[in-house]
C-alpha cells in the first residue's frame, strides 16, 4: 500500500490505501463534529467561514480560521516534502513517516481530551488545529504516492467525479474502458469506507467517548505494519530466488 509509488501501484494497492485511510478520515471528522462542532477532514467550509468573519470585521475569529486552513495546507506540504526527500533513502520509510506524524497528532488530541480537556474555546481551537494538520498530512500522503488517484479526507470532488463517471457509463464505449472502471471502483470504495467510518465513530463514541481517537490510530498503525510485513515477505522471496 505505501511502498509502491505512482505508476507502480496496482488497483488493489489504491483500493486498500483509499478504503482504510478514508475510514479513518470519516471517524475523525464525525468525532470532531460531535466534540467540537467543527469539520476537520476538509477546509472547504472553513474558507466560507473565513470570508464571513473578514466581512464582519471579526479579526480574531478570522485569524483562527486562517490558521486552521494553513495547518491543513502545511500538512499536505509536510507529507509531500518528506516523500520527495526521504524517498531517495528508503521508499517505505518515506511513505510511512507521514502516517506516524498523523498518528502522533491524533494521539495528542485523544490524550488531551481524555485527561485534560476543560472545554474552553482556546483548547478547542488548538485541538481542531491538530486534527486539521493530521488530515492534511493524510490527504497529502495518499494523493502524492497515488499520483492524485486517492484522496480520502473530503468527498466533494469525488462525488462530482463519480457523477461524471456514471454518466459516461451510460455509453457502452466508456463502460469498456478499464481505467474508468478502476477509477470508479477506487472512488466507490473511498466513499463507502468514509461513510462506514463516520457511522462507526458515532456509535463507538457513545460507548468509549474520546478514546475513539485511539481506534483511528490503530487503523493507521495497521497500514504501516501491513506494508512492513509485505515488504519483509517480498525481500525473503527475493533472497530465496
Amino acid at each position: 500500500m505505501l511502498r509502491k509509488f505512482d505508476n507502480n501501484r496496482s488497483l488493489s494497492d489504491n483500493i486498500k490505501l483509499g478504503a482504510l485511510t478514508a475510514m479513518s478520515a470519516g471517524m475523525v471528522n464525525v468525532t470532531s463534529v460531535i466534540v467540537f462542532f467543527a469539520y476537520t477532514s476538509n477546509v472547504t467550509g472553513h474558507y466560507a467561514v473565513l470570508a464571513e468573519e473578514i466581512s464582519k470585521g471579526n479579526w480574531y475569529q478570522a485569524g483562527i480560521v486562517a490558521t486552521w486552513i494553513l495547518l491543513f495546507f502545511f500538512g499536505g506540504f509536510l507529507a509531500n516534502f518528506i516523500i520527495i526527500n526521504v524517498n531517495r533513502i528508503n521508499v517505505y520509510y518515506a511513505h510511512a513517516l507521514p502516517l506516524i506524524l498523523e498518528i502522533m497528532c491524533l494521539l495528542v488530541v485523544g490524550g488531551y481530551l481524555q485527561f485534560y480537556y476543560l472545554e474552553t474555546l482556546v483548547e478547542t481551537e488548538i485541538l481542531v488545529g491538530f486534527m486539521l494538520l493530521a488530515m492534511g498530512i493524510q490527504n497529502g500522503l495518499t494523493a502524492s504516492i497515488s499520483n492524485s488517484t486517492v484522496k480520502t479526507t473530503h468527498l466533494t470532488g469525488l462525488t462530482t467525479d463519480l457523477g461524471m463517471l456514471f454518466s459516461m457509463f451510460t455509453q457502452r464505449e466508456f463502460r469498456q474502458k478499464k481505467h474508468l472502471r478502476d477509477k470508479a471502483k477506487i472512488q466507490v470504495s473511498i466513499m463507502v469506507s468514509y461513510l462506514l467510518g463516520g457511522i462507526a465513530a458515532g456509535v463507538v463514541y457513545l460507548q468509549i467517548s474520546f478514546q475513539v481517537f485511539y481506534i483511528v490510530c490503530v487503523f493507521l498503525f495497521f497500514i504501516i505494519c501491513y506494508d512492513y510485513f509485505q515488504l519483509r515477505v517480498s525481500m525473503r522471496k527475493s533472497k530465496d530466488s
